[in-house]
């Protein structure tokens, strides 16, 4: 179990150099955006425009902050995402283009190595105490909004917390906006 601080997340200019993402963790450790093998991020979006390509990687774009967008994914109808929208999975290799509905966001970005790794993303509030259910591979916690804490960590917004081959349940307790994230090696779930 590792804290990953919201003020220690890495800043980096977009693939197509069209904003600024804030990586909050990636692996293997420090490689480039053409080597990983998942990467979890977010993103200011002020403009309306295309989205950086990555072949052979898959993604889940959630909106933290702001009205929203309509994403124009090829091959898809177009698709609006809020707030309160669930995370949207799509191919990162996929022409995509972004409309903004009313401003700049926020959003959350999880890409995982396609035939590699397989990931999914869900949104969990807590007022009181959840239970939270890793299954072995990674799971990140991603605090959003409020504060959490487990037994032995206090997350604030923007805190992740990073759990490998976790087997149990995890105890988190507070009043806050999480995201689950699960990435797990191919053909494991």
């Amino acid at each position: 179990m590792k804290l990953l601080r919201a003020s220690d997340h890495k800043r980096m200019p977009w693939k197509n150099g069209g904003g600024e993402t804030v990586e909050i963790a990636v692996s293997p450790d420090g490689v480039g955006l053409a080597d990983f093998d998942w990467r979890v991020s977010m993103a200011t979006v002020a403009t309306d425009g295309p989205f950086s390509v990555f072949p052979g990687i898959d993604r889940t774009l959630s909106i933290l902050d702001g009205e929203g967008m309509t994403l124009f994914i090829e091959g898809r109808a177009p698709e609006r995402l809020t707030q309160a929208s669930e995370p949207l999975p799509f191919a990162a290799d996929a022409p995509t283009s972004a409309t903004l509905i009313d401003g700049t966001i926020t959003d959350l970005n999880v890409m995982t190595r396609r035939g590699s790794f397989t990931h999914s993303v869900r949104r969990v509030s807590v007022d009181g105490t959840v239970q939270l259910a890793p299954r072995g591979g990674v799971s990140l916690i991603l605090c959003h909004r409020g504060h959490a804490k487990t037994a032995r960590l206090s997350l604030s917004a923007g805190d992740c917390l990073l759990l490998e081959a976790v087997w149990t349940d995890i105890a988190v307790s507070g009043k806050a906006e999480l995201f689950q994230i699960d990435i797990h090696p191919n053909g494991r779930r």
